[in-house]
């Protein structure tokens, strides 16, 4: 049974564009199929509403050529490690069958960050298990187990040094394009502006200090721009082959 190249998950729309849309783009130019999988609607957002994040991700999927989006509808604010939030990544993962799974970091500043970490560990073992039970339309879904799965950064930084970067210059663009696809989240005075309160990823300076980080990511391997990951399991090649 065929399934995709990258599975994305998230906890709110616009993380994985914030984290990993230099990467998605440039696998999706090479003709990669990528999926984006949320857990919240982000309802507890500050500013805009749900159904408005809702349209402005399916703006930023077309900008990045992402294969298929969807939310599982968990609540926003309070994601929770249970055997019912475990299943539903599970059904993600039997339903899409990726080969690799991008992923929340460990330790980060929003709480469900970690939490979706935690509930990605946990559904990349169960969605292997033979005796685990998971239906979609009526359809039992066979077991599968992603190859691997890396740790991309959000607002914190890793525990400790990257594994890998990955060179976004040549996306970097898009990457913006995606992030300012939200103008209700981010600073886009020319796109969208109320009178809702000024929050953290709103600030004229937030998009700045994205892009230093991206320049300094790039500067540690010889390139413009730079997305960094931290791989869960330690990365091992059949042969040094693959790095010449």
């Amino acid at each position: 049974m065929s399934g995709i190249d990258v599975l994305v998950l998230s906890a709110h729309p616009d993380d994985a564009e914030l984290a990993v849309a230099g990467t998605v783009k440039g696998l999706t130019n090479a003709g990669r199929s990528v999926v984006f999988v949320e857990c919240t609607r982000g309802e507890l957002g500050t500013r805009g509403t749900p159904e408005l994040r809702a349209a402005e991700a399916q703006h930023a999927s077309e900008i990045l050529g992402v294969t298929l989006r969807e939310n599982l509808g968990m609540p926003d604010g309070a994601v929770a490690h249970t055997q019912a939030n475990i299943l539903a990544v599970v059904g993600a993962i039997r339903r899409h069958r990726p080969r690799i799974m991008l992923i929340p970091p460990p330790f980060e500043r929003h709480p469900d960050h970690e939490a979706v970490h935690r509930l990605a560990r946990a559904a990349a073992f169960t969605a292997g298990l033979a005796n685990v039970s998971v239906e979609h339309n009526g359809q039992a879904l066979a077991p599968h187990r992603p190859k691997a799965m890396y740790c991309f950064q959000q607002q914190y930084d890793f525990p400790q040094a990257p594994s890998f970067y990955v060179d976004i210059t040549a996306t970097w663009a898009d990457k913006l394009a995606s992030i300012r696809a939200y103008a209700s989240q981010f600073h886009v005075p020319d796109v969208y502006q109320s009178d809702e309160p000024q929050t953290f990823i709103s600030r004229p300076g937030f998009v700045e200090e994205l892009e230093a980080r991206a320049r300094y990511y790039g500067s540690r391997i010889g390139t413009t721009y730079a997305e960094a990951y931290l791989s869960v399991e330690p990365l091992g090649f059949a042969s040094m082959e693959v790095l010449l």
